[in-house]
């Protein structure tokens, strides 16, 4: 079939098997031209691999230090005359690739949330690996079916205490304008994003492989945080996900006791800000997004989702000696967006920022660029006039 963008708001709804694929052999290329991470992982996990921080992960460990990796993730297949979701194409695109390069790569589609979904792939690695030496929980998700309780809990975006008004941009149209949201109703709401957000099923996680026994001594784990400037406080640091956020960062010292008695450490690597499908459904992030392109790419400091991924990798998470973290014990790969020049730039531009002058003073073309790359479009190597298969396996999972 033919396969062509349809979008709604912040999702597209198609994508492309050939454009993805184009996607995860470009983040491939980049790893290799950067070399053999030194004293990488060996043997990962990724809980949330299909997209994004995760996708790009599990990039860098395969092919940044030669690494077999089990992915875990919820994707929706394709069928004929139904395109499959972009993680899915990810997935199958990246076994393929890793298969070429002699590399070990399984996947699991299910729930990760799910006590099943845990003991499939520890039943996976006791198979085929043993154990393992790095994982990275990198789950993005709206909603959580809690797997002892059997309660579903939603997340919200919302500010707390009073509501914030700012300005946004709906970047396909290019208009900037200002947007309101009013704050939680209830302790509730808060709550119930911590559960979806929050640490507890990266707990619940190390906890089901720990007791399996299948981390290695010496096991890594990392998960994904986000701080942002002060201008996006109201809506995401010190909002509902602020508080999710913080509670995934507490988690660390849970599950540093956990790991000692096998020589364990666990980190939050808080990254920069990237376009990302969970990162376009927050109101003011794009604008700031368009924004901070435009001054790191001009300053030549700017990097991508697998840049971001490989630089944690090779230069924090397997660096020699001690691994730099700031006051709280987080890894900082945010540096070059936090820079102060850098921030200074950005908040004088989005005072400036309008309609009118958005093409001008952002990369707003840039932002519309990668966020179909995600999908696979946009790629200058894809005809998308031409038939495409859309019906694409993923090897090592059976329909």
């Amino acid at each position: 079939m033919i396969i062509q963008p349809r979008v709604r708001g912040f999702i597209c709804l198609t994508s492309h098997p050939e454009g993805t694929a184009e996607h995860v052999k470009q983040q491939i290329d980049y790893v290799k031209s950067k070399g053999e991470i030194q004293n990488g992982p060996k043997k990962v996990l990724v809980i949330g691999a299909s997209t994004g921080f995760g996708l790009a992960s599990r990039i860098t460990a395969a092919f940044g230090s030669g690494a077999a990796t089990i992915g875990v993730f919820f994707e929706k297949p394709a069928a004929p005359g139904k395109p499959g979701t972009a993680g899915w194409y990810n997935s199958a695109a990246f076994e393929k690739e890793a298969q070429a390069a002699g590399l070990y790569a399984k996947s699991i589609n299910g729930d990760a949330f799910s006590d099943e979904v845990k003991q499939q792939a520890i039943d996976l690695i006791k198979q085929d690996l043993g154990q393992v030496d790095l994982v990275v929980y990198s789950l993005a998700s709206p909603r959580r079916t809690h797997p002892k309780t059997g309660v579903a809990h939603a997340s919200v975006l919302k500010p707390i205490g009073q509501p914030f008004t700012n300005k946004t941009v709906d970047f396909h149209a290019g208009v900037v304008s200002d947007i309101s949201i009013q704050p939680v109703e209830s302790q509730e709401e808060i709550d119930n994003t911590i559960a979806v957000m929050g640490g507890e099923d990266w707990k619940f996680w190390i906890e089901a492989l720990k007791s399996a026994g299948v981390l290695a001594e010496g096991v890594k784990t990392v998960a994904y945080s986000y701080i942002g400037p002060e201008l996006t406080y109201p809506i995401y640091r010190n909002g509902t996900i602020g508080k999710a956020k913080d509670h995934l960062e507490g988690t660390v010292p849970v599950l540093n006791s956990l790991l000692q008695d096998i020589g364990g450490v666990s980190y939050v690597s808080v990254n920069k800000a990237l376009v990302t499908q969970s990162s376009s459904a927050i109101p003011v992030v794009p604008l700031y997004i368009s924004l901070l392109y435009k001054v790191m790419k001009e300053k030549g400091i700017h990097e991508g989702t697998i840049e971001q991924m490989q630089r944690l990798f090779a230069e924090r998470l397997y660096k020699e000696g001690e691994i730099p973290v700031d006051e709280k014990g987080r890894i900082r790969v945010d540096d070059l967006e936090m820079r102060d020049d850098v921030q200074a730039e950005v908040a004088k531009l989005w005072e400036q920022a309008t309609t009118e002058n958005l093409e001008e003073i952002s990369d707003i073309a840039g932002y519309r660029s990668e966020f179909f790359h995600l999908f696979g479009f946009n790629f200058d190597q894809i005809d998308y006039e031409a038939d495409t298969n859309e019906v694409v396996e993923i090897p090592s999972i059976k329909a």
